[in-house]
């Protein structure tokens, strides 16, 4: 066949180049076609971390907010406890006294009705 195109040697061997060239170009990364921008996708991740923060922030504030206010009414439950105790002791002791003065009346007017008495 070579014979036929009367082809020489450096012809076969720039042919061949050909090919391998042709294959290595078929095998070559095609350039890509790039956006004009690219989506910024880092600020929309570092958007949606500040975003989920945030709402822990919240999140843990109204925790924080929730057993404050949950401490200051067992502390206010403690001391309406306490007062009511102290008004208790003290309506006892109260009437503790009325008594002993009405009886010490009592025992006066008991004395004073004996020397009336005697007399």
């Amino acid at each position: 066949m070579n014979e036929l195109e009367r082809t020489g040697f450096s012809e076969r061997l720039k042919t061949a180049a050909l090919a391998r060239e042709a294959l290595l170009a078929k095998l070559r990364p095609k350039p890509t076609i790039t956006a004009a921008q690219a989506p910024d996708r880092s600020a929309a991740r570092a958007a949606e971390l500040e975003r989920v923060r945030a709402e822990r922030r919240q999140a843990k504030a109204e925790k924080l907010q929730a057993a404050a206010e949950s401490a200051e009414a067992a502390r206010q439950a403690d001391e309406a406890a306490a007062a009511a105790s102290l008004d208790a002791k003290r309506g006892e002791r109260k009437e503790r006294k009325a008594l002993t003065k009405a009886e010490q009346k009592a025992k006066r007017d008991q004395r004073y009705a004996a020397r009336k008495a005697r007399q």
